[in-house]
C-alpha cells in the first residue's frame, strides 16, 4: 500500500524504504526509484515525513524502536511528521506509545507527547491504480504546510478527504475494507451470468464494467443510488425480479452487517 502512495513522487522527493524483509525493501525501492535504508532507525533519522506502513499488531514495536530518534529530533526542533495507516490506532495512542517507550531520565525530560505531529490515513487498495479513497485526520501539532505536502503526495493515489478522527473506524469499515466486498459482488455477478450460460471471460468483463459504470453514475450525476435504481427498474420487468431475489436473501442487510463487523474490528484493534 505504501508503494502505491509513493508512486509519482520520487521525482520531487528523496524516498527511503525499510522493511523487515530486506529483499522486499529492495524490490519496492527498485520499482519506485527510491533508496533502501539499513533499518527503521536510519529511516526515522532521514525522513521528514515518515509513513508507518505496518500492520496494527506490529506498530507498537516499530514505534518503540524509533521513539528515541523521534524525540531527539523533536527536542532539536526538527520533528518529523508521522503518518500512520494502521487500523484502529488513534493519534493519541501513537503519541503515548512513543512517550512511554523512552526511559526516564533521558531526553524525554522536556518532551510532551502532544507535540508529536501525527496524521492518520486510511487508504484502500484501488490506490494501486490511482483510484483510491484516502481519509485523513491530523493532530493539532501537524503544520498546515505539512498537510498540504501530504495531500500533494496522496493525490497521486486517488481522492483525499479530511475527516474528524472519530470517523476513522467507520471509514475503515466502508472504504478500507469495502473493495473486498465489491470484489465478492463482481465475482457473484459473474457466477450468476455463467450459470445463465455466458462464457466466464465475458461474464467477468461485463460484471466489472457494470459495477464501474454504476459507480461512475453515482459520482457524476449526483443522484441518490435509490433514484438511479428506480431508473433501471421497470414495472414487472427483469430488474425488479432480480431485486426481489436480492431482498429475499437480505442482500442489503448482509452488506450493512459487513461494514459494521469491519468497523467493530477496527475499534477492537485500538
Amino acid at each position: 500500500m505504501c508503494c502505491a502512495l509513493m508512486k509519482g513522487i520520487t521525482k520531487d522527493h528523496e524516498v527511503f524504504i525499510t522493511d523487515a524483509i530486506p529483499q522486499k525493501a529492495k524490490d519496492a525501492a527498485s520499482s519506485l526509484g527510491a533508496k533502501v535504508t539499513e533499518n527503521n532507525l536510519k529511516a526515522a533519522e532521514a525522513g521528514d515525513i515518515i509513513f508507518l506502513a505496518v500492520k496494527p499488531q506490529v506498530l507498537k514495536n516499530v514505534l518503540a524502536e524509533i521513539a528515541p530518534v523521534i524525540i531527539n529530533r523533536l527536542n532539536a526542533g526538527k520533528a518529523p511528521l508521522l503518518v500512520s495507516m494502521a487500523a484502529g490506532w488513534t493519534i493519541a495512542k501513537i503519541q503515548e506509545v512513543i512517550e512511554s517507550a523512552v526511559p526516564s531520565g533521558s531526553n524525554a525530560a522536556s518532551f510532551s507527547s502532544k507535540a508529536i505531529p501525527v496524521v492518520r490515513i486510511m487508504p484502500n487498495t484501488p490506490a494501486l491504480i490511482g483510484r483510491g479513497m484516502i481519509a485523513m485526520s491530523s493532530s493539532p501539532e501537524f503544520p498546515q504546510s505539512g498537510i498540504q505536502e501530504l495531500e500533494k503526495i496522496l493525490l497521486t493515489a486517488g481522492l483525499v478527504d479530511k475527516v474528524e478522527e472519530r470517523y476513522m473506524d467507520a471509514v475503515t469499515g466502508l472504504s478500507g475494507s469495502g473493495p473486498a466486498y465489491v470484489y465478492l459482488f463482481i465475482e457473484a455477478l459473474s457466477d450468476g451470468a455463467v450459470r445463465a450460460g455466458l462464457p466466464r471471460d465475458k461474464a467477468l468483463s461485463y460484471a466489472a464494467q457494470t459495477v464501474l459504470g454504476a459507480a461512475a453514475m453515482v459520482q457524476e450525476t449526483g443522484k441518490h443510488p435509490g433514484e438511479l435504481k428506480d431508473m433501471v427498474t421497470s414495472p414487472g420487468g427483469t430488474t425488479i425480479a432480480g431485486i426481489a431475489a436480492l431482498e429475499e436473501s437480505a442482500f442489503r442487510s448482509a452488506v450493512i452487517k459487513a461494514v459494521e463487523a469491519s468497523w467493530k474490528r477496527s475499534i477492537e484493534l485500538s
